[in-house]
């Protein structure tokens, strides 16, 4: 098990990633440096493999895929990620690794936001997106996360084998967020310089398909992990619809005896009826919700025996080395 992994995920990214790499292993030279290629047509790998990183390849394309194989091939007690653009100062790795590894942090945010990010990003729509998606999830999960979509981030050994990852591409980074509030996660903020990338360096994101799959990603996320709120809401609309419409017809049947509008009256008791189901099954995803979290507790305690199992052996093999 390595003290300390840098997690690099790279698609062409031959202009920078000798560069990142370096500066990592220069601020933290204890650790392990790994870039993940994803189908380069440049000479990405080659230059990684130059500064001194361990290379390997996820031929699956997306960022979530990489950072899937990244968690399941790699054993450390503190992972650092980041991009291979150059846009995160690798400087900050060592007060980010320190949290994790002294105060038990489940996952360190790099906070761009609240930094140089408005000011060093060129694209106001991803300025617009990236305080969209913050606001979003803060109102709805009711976090203090600063930046939801940052890719540099420090995570536990406990946070990375029980993370559950169903995106395949940018998404990621608000999924990551969303898993760490549901599960009570340790979670801290730091505050980073952010740098935009370098000219010649091309952003793999596309404002507005990206941006589209992670407001997707947060309505999913919100329907799975706050089933009762989510199907609560969508009855609340259906009841109150059916209750607009209705009273009118209630009205004149109490007036003249008479229900001048029989098709509206069936169609604001079906709407009623819709709006109960949609409770029930909030409340039946409700209970399946708590008592994943309690399985997840359970998994949890069997990955924390398996990480001291795992540095119990380290030690014993070190000792026979020597």
């Amino acid at each position: 098990m390595d003290k300390i992994a840098v997690l690099i995920p790279c698609y062409n990214e031959e202009k920078t990633i000798e560069k990142v790499v370096n500066d990592f292993k220069c601020s933290l030279p204890e650790a392990v440096v790994y870039v993940y290629d994803n189908n380069s047509s440049d000479r990405t790998t080659e230059l990684a493999k130059r500064a001194g990183a361990v290379v390997r390849h996820e031929y699956i394309q997306g960022k979530g895929n990489v950072i899937r194989r990244m968690f399941r091939e790699i054993d450390a007690e503190c992972y650092i990620m980041t991009d291979g653009d150059d846009t995160y100062p690798a400087e900050y790795s060592r007060k980010m690794t320190a949290l994790v590894l002294e105060k038990n942090v489940d996952m360190v945010v790099g906070d761009r936001l609240s930094s140089t990010y408005f000011s060093e990003n060129k694209r106001p729509f991803h300025n617009f997106g990236n305080s969209l998606v913050r606001k979003s999830i803060n109102l709805l999960f009711h976090n203090d996360i600063k930046d939801i979509m940052t890719g540099y981030r420090a995570f536990s050994y406990e946070f990375a084998k029980t993370f559950p990852i169903l995106s395949e591409g940018f998404e990621i980074e608000t999924e990551m967020s969303i898993h760490a509030v549901d599960k009570n996660m340790y979670v801290e903020n730091v505050v980073i310089d952010y740098r935009d990338r370098p000219e010649g360096s091309e952003s793999k994101l596309n404002t507005y398909s990206d941006g589209l799959k992670v407001l997707k990603t947060i309505i999913k996320m919100y329907r799975t992990y706050k089933p009762l709120r989510f199907f609560g809401m969508i009855a609340t609309v259906l009841a109150l619809i059916s209750i607009l419409f209705v009273v009118p017809v209630l009205r004149t049947f109490i007036h003249t005896g008479e229900v001048p509008r029989y098709p509206t009256l069936i169609v604001c008791g079906f709407t009623m009826i819709a709006a109960i189901q949609s409770l029930f099954v909030g409340l039946q995803l409700n209970t399946v919700v708590h008592q994943k979290r309690q399985d997840f507790e359970l998994n949890l305690q069997n990955v924390r025996t398996l990480k001291i199992l795992l540095n119990e052996v380290q030690k014993y093999a070190v000792s026979q080395n020597h």
